[in-house]
C-alpha cells in the first residue's frame, strides 16, 4: 500500500502517515538497542520491586506461622489444622 492510499483510508494527510511511519521506525530502533543493552530502566525497577515484595511476603508468611504456632501452644490446636 502506498502512503497516499494509507492516507486516504485513514482520512489524514500523507504527511501524517509519513510522520507516523518515521516515529514507528525510530521507536523500533530504540527498542532494539535497549533490548541489546539489557532491560529498560522501568523494567529493572519493576523487577526489583517484585523481588522486594516477594521477600516481604515470605517474611510475613513466616511471621504468621510463628504467631499461629505460638497461639496453638497457649490455646491448644486450632480448629483449622485438623
Amino acid at each position: 500500500m502506498t502512503v497516499a492510499e494509507a492516507a486516504r483510508r485513514a482520512k489524514v494527510s500523507e504527511q501524517s502517515v509519513g510522520n507516523w511511519k518515521r516515529q514507528f521506525l525510530e521507536a523500533g530502533r530504540t527498542g532494539l538497542v535497549a533490548g541489546k543493552s539489557g532491560p529498560a530502566t522501568r523494567e529493572a525497577q519493576l523487577e526489583a520491586e517484585i523481588e522486594d515484595l516477594t521477600q516481604a511476603l515470605g517474611e510475613a508468611h513466616l511471621a504468621a506461622r510463628v504467631w499461629k504456632k505460638s497461639a496453638e501452644g497457649r490455646l491448644g490446636p486450632s480448629r483449622t489444622s485438623r
